[in-house]
């Protein structure tokens, strides 16, 4: 994807130019191209580089601070300045929650095929256990996008990760992740019983 992809739309056009008549329309599709970049592109650092591109371009157009002779173009520029900020600032809180446009009766009864029906605390040992052991992307994925997507892909409402962070680590136990320890003991009593089984059928 071009960093460029935002700035190419016809909005920039007319606001580059006199003619308004077309401006309204082509800001809607400005904002309408915006959603659909946040909605079907998953690397999120790329929208990122796109969004921070066309902030900078309509913060420095040269009629940011002029009002253009039969129209306002400055109004439209400060209206999609606005909307562009909004959107950097949802996409830094969640990574893949931004609604189509006109999205399908399928997509509109979707439902995560994985539903995480434990505590949300367990879930967050789990996250940073992912994040200390570097075992995703090759550790290179920050906790504040890898959390979102791991909330996303359980069905999870985002929760703020830090505070259950923060509670893990006031637990008084000489170990505190009380959930990976459960896991593991579980895991190994699993391979015991396995094991046992085997001997059993010799």
């Amino acid at each position: 994807m071009n960093h460029t992809i935002l700035t190419e739309t016809d909005f920039f056009k007319y606001i580059d130019g006199e003619d308004c008549n077309e401006l309204h329309s082509s800001y809607n599709a400005f904002v309408a191209k915006v959603i659909e970049l946040c909605h079907e592109l998953d690397d999120v650092r790329l929208v990122s580089v796109a969004l921070m591109y066309a902030e900078i371009e309509l913060k420095f157009h040269h009629k940011h601070d002029a009002i253009s002779e039969g129209c306002n173009i400055t109004r439209f520029i400060h209206k999609a300045l606005t909307f562009i900020r909004k959107m950097q600032k949802h996409l830094s809180s969640t990574v893949t929650t931004v609604p189509p446009l006109n999205p399908s009766d399928k997509e509109k009864n979707n439902t995560p095929a994985l539903k995480w029906t434990g505590n949300a605390i367990d879930l967050v040992e789990l996250i940073y256990g992912f994040s200390e052991m570097g075992c995703i992307n090759n550790g290179n994925i920050p906790l504040n996008e890898l959390a979102p997507t791991l909330y996303n892909l359980f069905g999870v409402e985002s929760k703020d990760c830090y505070r259950f962070y923060t509670d893990i680590k006031h637990r008084k136990n000489d170990s505190r992740t009380y959930f990976l320890d459960k896991m593991q003991m579980k895991l190994n009593e699993k391979m015991q019983r396995d094991d046992e089984l085997e001997r059993m059928r010799r």
